[in-house]
């Protein structure tokens, strides 16, 4: 996973968070987006998307 997608991928998350703690989004369409923002988070973290294996696309420059 390249930089861009990581730091594109935590800027999501990070609205997702701040908009469900302040209430603007919630109930169940919050939770959802929230477990995946979490994923989004664990993903970057990770430097891994397990969607991208199976269809063979990498975000990595190439050296």
């Amino acid at each position: 996973m390249g930089v861009a997608d990581r730091i594109i991928r935590l800027i999501i998350a990070a609205v997702v968070a701040i908009l469900f703690f302040t209430d603007t989004i919630s109930g169940t369409l919050g939770i959802v987006l929230l477990i995946l923002a979490g994923i989004f988070v664990l993903t970057s973290i990770i430097s891994f998307c397990p969607l991208y294996y199976p269809f063979g696309l990498s975000t990595c420059r190439k050296e």
